[in-house]
């Protein structure tokens, strides 16, 4: 049974993730404060936490910081206010692996949990892709591992496996939807500037400068390509 973490403290969308999450066959724990939710979190196995922002004591941004300096890499869903952009991309830039807007359908919820699922499973279960090199970039799939000029890259989870979408479709031109749906594995077109954000994310890492990319690309009125630089 997959273990999740809720917390929220608002009683009724506790009341709500929890039934509908049981129903799903989840084993569910909750949390109301994000001192409790953090507590929790490090003591226990969990495999995914639901976070909302919003908390008493320590806030959802605050956890989600704490959890990844201390190298917990359990995949995060936070819980944002609607249209509230800067909270999305803070709690992003932290190392969440989604976000959802209040309010949601917890059907949502759910589809967008097993798509995680199925991207964790994929990266616990290597394929033997061999590494790909792009001018001074070398990724590693199957060990989820990037350099640069034989640098390691500090990247997050989802930084990573959108980098590894990009490499593995060099020259391809990507619309954000296709990106969504093959890097998040679902395909809400109002949520495409999530792609949007992480791009800029990646290329604050890989790139000498960001404002001028040469591995990915903007193609204006279609998405993204990345590309060998050129000398």
């Amino acid at each position: 049974m997959k273990k999740i973490l809720v917390v929220d403290d608002e009683p009724a969308i506790v009341t709500l993730l929890k039934y509908n999450l049981e129903k799903e066959h989840y084993g569910v724990t909750t949390a109301a404060d994000g001192d409790t939710a953090l507590s929790l979190a490090l003591q226990g196995s969990f495999d995914f936490i639901i976070l909302d922002l919003m908390l008493p004591g320590l806030d959802g941004f605050e956890v989600t910081r704490k959890l990844r300096n201390a190298n917990n890499a359990t995949p995060i869903m936070i819980l944002t206010a609607k249209d509230d952009e800067t909270d999305k991309i803070v709690g992003l830039e932290l190392g969440a692996d989604d976000y959802v807007t209040k309010p949601f359908s917890p059907r949502e919820i759910i589809a967008r949990l097993k798509a995680i699922d199925r991207r964790v499973q994929a990266a616990q279960n290597p394929t033997g892709t061999p590494r790909i090199t792009i001018g001074e970039l070398t990724i590693d799939p199957d060990n989820m591992r990037a350099t640069k000029a034989d640098v390691p890259l500090t990247l997050t989870p989802k930084e990573f496996e959108l980098l590894a979408f990009f490499a593995t479709r060099l020259g391809n031109i990507l619309s954000r939807e296709a990106i969504l749906n093959g890097v998040w594995g679902f395909d809400y077109p109002a949520e495409t500037r999530m792609v949007d954000i992480q791009v800029s994310h990646l290329r604050d890492k890989i790139e000498d400068d960001a404002k001028h990319p040469v591995y990915i690309k903007t193609v204006r009125g279609f998405g993204y390509q990345m590309e060998v630089p050129h000398d």
